[in-house]
């Protein structure tokens, strides 16, 4: 039998931290742990990833950086999840699109059919503190895999469900796409330049924050568990998510009655607040209070555009924007973006150039700080990545490993954590259960 069932039956109603802190001691000491100790905050607990494209993927990255162990389950002899098509550009000697590494390092790739092969997955379930799905509302209930199926074969399971619109309401059954989400919540109409049409955001940030609070859900629901020994469903959904990121736009609508605009760069209250066109590119800047105003108007040496009485306070700038705005237009066009960023190096007002990929990973200060990292890739000799952002005092959180190839972890799953012999995955695979 193996060691996780072993641990799993002796400390079975003994306390979820003495569960948790006897299974990171056998995690990390796992082979296949891929570098993770007990330095992780979430070392021991092992995550069923059954999602695909960006929002879940991108939240059990997260959990799996802090060292959850992510086991995510693929289509077999379908491509798996689909973002590996999703190119050009594809990753050199593979079959898998550069888009599809962004959001799945540190994990396990098994490739399970999940309506011949559901008591594989409630086998992983009995294995597994949390399971995280972004099927349309209803799909894997169909499937026997729904919560309430599921709860049934391990109450402490956490299971996170992530939408388009939620198990409610009348878009519930809808499938989720982050510019979908975006045009219905509002993101769009108040996206773009002042006189043009609506735009969408250069990533898909529904999908990215969607991700983020799953995560963050995921985590408060574990420490629950801890007091109450008890699972739980979450719900996340993108237009949710997307509504609640309008944040003080939506506060001026729903207290002022006030409908947003676009603004492309610029800011509605704050004058000026914006990308300038500069002699080679673009420098945003922004004087948040007549003190800064002050400051920029005398590194530019116009002092007495500072006094004058249309440009004195933040109100008056807002009022006399467009005639602020060309004349700084004016200024900014005559230099280039490097020299204004000398000028306003020790200025207290925010500044910075807009930059292109190749300039932002060039940039002093993001290769001093190490956020790009190199994994060795089992095919493509290695790949990079942006690490994670964010850096504990007294824990890690890092990108250990590359994305995995399609069903590269299949065998090592059912073989080493749930038991099945050579002859039952074979039977499998005959099958086409497996891959």
């Amino acid at each position: 039998m193996h060691i996780r069932t072993l641990i799993s039956r002796e400390l079975y109603g003994k306390s979820s931290f003495a569960l948790l802190r006897l299974r990171a001691k056998t995690f990390a000491t796992d082979t296949n742990a891929s570098n993770v100790t007990d330095l992780h905050p979430l070392c021991g607990i092992r995550i069923l990833d059954l999602t695909r494209i960006v929002a879940g993927p991108y939240c059990t990255m997260i959990l799996a950086d802090m060292g959850a162990e992510v086991i995510k389950i693929e289509r077999p002899y379908a491509g798996g999840d689909e973002s590996r098509k999703w190119g050009p550009p594809f990753l050199k000697g593979t079959a898998d699109s550069t888009y599809f590494l962004a959001s799945n390092r540190n994990k396990k790739s098994a490739c399970i059919d999940l309506k011949k092969g559901k008591n594989i997955i409630y086998d992983l379930v009995r294995k597994c503190d949390v399971l995280v799905e972004n099927y349309v509302p209803g799909k894997l209930n169909e499937m026997d895999l729904g919560y309430d199926q599921l709860k049934v074969i391990n109450p402490q399971l956490i299971y996170c469900s992530i939408t388009g619109y939620g198990s409610l309401g009348p878009y519930a059954k809808r499938p989720g796409y982050d510019v979908i989400a975006a045009s219905i919540g509002g993101l769009l109409h108040i996206t773009g330049e002042r006189d043009g049409p609506p735009s969408k955001v250069g990533v898909a940030v529904t999908d990215v924050a969607t991700g983020l609070y799953a995560h963050g859900a995921i985590l408060a629901a574990l420490l629950q568990r801890a007091r109450t020994k008890k699972g739980q469903k979450i719900d996340v959904n993108l237009l949710s998510t997307q509504v609640s990121m309008l944040i003080n736009a939506a506060s001026n609508y729903l207290n002022a009655g006030l409908e947003s605009e676009r603004w492309g760069t610029a800011h509605s209250s704050i004058v000026p607040y914006q990308s300038f066109k500069t002699a080679n590119g673009y420098l945003t800047l922004g004087a948040g209070s007549d003190q800064q105003f002050k400051e920029l108007c005398n590194l530019l040496k116009i002092e007495h555009i500072a006094e004058n009485i249309k440009f004195k306070t933040n109100k008056d700038r807002v009022k006399n924007r467009q005639e602020l705005v060309q004349l700084l237009e004016q200024i900014f066009i005559k230099d280039t973006s490097q020299n204004w960023m000398t000028l306003f190096a020790n200025s207290s007002f925010p500044v910075g150039p807009v930059n292109s990929l190749k300039q932002l990973f060039e940039d002093q200060h993001i290769q001093s700080i190490d956020l790009v990292k190199c994994l060795p890739h089992p095919t493509a000799g290695s790949i990079k990545v942006v690490g994670p952002p964010v850096v504990f005092s007294e824990a890690k959180n890092d990108a250990r490993t590359a994305p995995p190839l399609l069903a590269q972890h299949t065998e090592e799953i059912l073989s080493s954590l749930l038991g099945y012999n050579k002859q039952e995955i074979s039977d499998l695979k005959s099958k086409k259960i497996i891959e």
